[in-house]
């Protein structure tokens, strides 16, 4: 019986690594696949597929929405939000740089 279980324990430790890793392949090959069915080539494929991987890729949510309230706090609109939003999210946190 301790035999069953250990070789289905495994098994199924087995098939969902092998689904997580497919589900991780399977992002960036439709990206690729899009661009292809899209017959895209040079800068307008480079381009096509850096923004499809970047949508693809999960956000770092929480640090978003901080940056985002943060802008929403100092009244940032346009350009100002999106580079104030993309700055603070790259340092990892909610801190002021526009102060």
């Amino acid at each position: 019986m301790k035999y069953l279980m250990t070789v289905f324990a495994l098994s199924l430790a087995t098939l969902t690594t092998l689904t997580f890793t497919a589900n991780a392949h399977s992002a960036s090959g439709s990206c690729e696949a899009r661009a292809s069915d899209k017959k895209l080539s040079g800068d307008a494929r480079k381009s096509f597929l850096k923004k499809c991987n970047a949508s693809a890729k999960p956000a770092s949510s929480s640090a978003s929405r901080a940056c985002s309230k943060s802008a929403a706090e100092k009244k940032l609109v346009g350009a100002a939000k999106n580079s104030y939003i993309k700055k603070c999210v790259a340092d990892g946190s909610s801190k002021s740089f526009w102060k």
